[in-house]
């Protein structure tokens, strides 16, 4: 009987699915390594894309507190117009207060009462004064009571004092001032 030896066509069939088995499993690991950097390339377009959408927010975030510090001036002088232009409003109608308050002092002033010192703080007004009597000083607030421009007359001092041999009375006193147009005190905030 012939022998046939199969040994070498077993070995070469051994070596082509070696061979083969390489070649898949090269194809595999290129395929594998093509996807891998084709899912980078993907994912790397993706952070620089979503980068340069972040940088123009900041961009367009910078301008936008730019125009808010602007608008934040401009309010801040919107508000200095308007405080500057109730002062003036404040002014125009106060004006003819203190000719009403000069007025109404000489008006109410009886004989022999004499002032010698005036001070206004707000509506509060201060008089310091000299009279012959203490009777003369209460028919002062009688008639500061009863003016339409000057109320709350209140006593703070009198003192009764000799001089030149009549005897006489300094005294103090404080009021307010009121304005009847509007039936309102000048200045209701200021207090003494």
């Amino acid at each position: 009987m012939p022998r046939i030896n199969l040994l070498p066509w077993r070995e070469d069939l051994r070596k082509q699915k070696r061979t083969e088995y390489l070649a898949i499993l090269g194809v595999c690991a290129v395929v594998a390594a093509a996807a891998w950097f084709a899912v980078h390339l993907y994912f790397s377009e993706l952070i620089d894309y979503q980068n340069q959408r972040n940088n123009f927010l900041k961009a367009e975030i910078k301008k936008l507190d730019k125009k808010i510090a602007e608008i934040k001036a401009l309010e801040k002088e919107r508000d200095n117009l308007i405080a500057r232009m109730k002062a003036i409003e404040t002014l125009q109608t106060s004006r003819p207060l203190i000719v009403h308050l000069f007025d109404e002092l000489v008006t109410t002033l009886p004989e022999g009462v004499y002032l010698t010192e005036v001070s206004q703080k707000g509506s509060r007004v201060s008089i310091k004064g000299v009279a012959q009597s203490n009777a003369r000083v209460s028919n002062y607030m009688r008639n500061v009571e009863a003016s339409e421009w000057l109320t709350d007359p209140k006593l703070r001092i009198i003192e009764t004092r000799s001089s030149g041999g009549r005897r006489i009375s300094d005294f103090e006193l404080t009021l307010r001032q009121t304005n009847p147009k509007s039936g309102e005190e000048a200045d209701e905030g200021d207090e003494e």
